[in-house]
């Protein structure tokens, strides 16, 4: 499982931070640390981290895709 977190976006809510701590930390008051090889068993608080982040900024898995296999992208 990848996780890639798009830093451009991340406001620094923390709110991954706080739903999956073994994944996602916050190194002071702005910048986010993570870990972007999660174990597989960390999934479903992962997907409670990426669903609970307000500006959308976590993507699980997509990394790995090839564009042709992301519904939608060209």
């Amino acid at each position: 499982m990848s996780i890639a977190v798009d830093l451009n976006r991340c406001q620094g809510y923390a709110q991954c931070a706080f739903l999956a701590p073994e994944i996602f930390t916050m190194h002071g008051d702005e910048a986010l640390l993570y870990d972007p090889d999660a174990d597989e068993e960390q999934r479903d608080k992962l997907a409670q981290a990426a669903a609970a982040c307000p500006v959308q900024a976590i993507l699980v898995d997509a990394v790995d895709e090839p564009a042709e296999a992301v519904p939608g992208a060209r």
